[in-house]
């Protein structure tokens, strides 16, 4: 029987490498296959690997449905679906890769993010962990500053660690914005950097 997995961790531990090993294996198989993503960082219609793989992809759409989506695709009938970037998706959306499922017999793997910089959970994510048959925490954790496994998603302004504004900011943010992952208690502290770091970004006393 068809299932409906969701594996999540934190940035900048393989989710998207291993989307493209998903795909490779499943092909090599010859089983036929549609990779989708949402908002990848590098562009549209494409899953982006940090160590330099990519692949193209069939870009979601905010308001898509994902059922009709797949289920019409021209040429043989896809028998299943891997979905990268799926924190961005609706919680609608999660119902209709449910449905793929269920109603007509097709796996879908799901890969993302569980929480946002905030340490909230992204909609599309909670609604995963709550249908998928198989969820499950990638066993590759990046490394916090301080040496701990990170499990926490943050944003950095100008060097500060933020707790609010949109939950989705993507591609170039330009040098004043970006993330880090850190473990629990640096995210909970608002430490985004280590001390030589915090002491390296403090003014020169004359």
């Amino acid at each position: 029987m068809a299932q409906l997995h969701y594996r999540h961790a934190a940035m900048n531990s393989g989710k998207s490498t291993m989307v493209l090993q998903y795909r490779h294996t499943y092909a090599a198989c010859g089983r036929r296959g549609l990779l989708m993503t949402r908002l990848d960082r590098a562009g549209t219609g494409i899953v982006s690997s940090r160590i330099g793989l990519a692949a193209d992809a069939l870009e979601i759409g905010a308001t898509a449905d994902l059922t009709e989506l797949v289920l019409t695709q021209p040429g043989a009938r896809v028998d299943h679906v891997i979905v990268d970037e799926a924190q961005f998706l609706s919680p609608e959306q999660v119902d209709q890769l449910a449905a793929l499922v269920d109603d007509h017999d097709i796996d879908v793997f799901t890969f993302g993010l569980l929480s946002d910089f905030r340490g909230l959970q992204f909609p599309g994510s909670a609604r995963l962990v709550v249908l998928a048959d198989i969820v499950e925490a990638l066993q590759v954790y990046p490394m916090c500053w301080c040496g701990q496994p990170a499990r926490m998603n943050a944003r950095v302004v100008s060097g500060t660690m933020v707790r609010d504004g949109d939950t989705v900011v993507l591609g170039d943010t330009g040098a004043d914005v970006g993330y880090v992952v850190l473990c629990r208690r640096h995210h909970r502290a608002g430490r985004p950097y280590g001390a030589d770091r915090e002491r390296a970004a403090e003014p020169v006393s004359a």
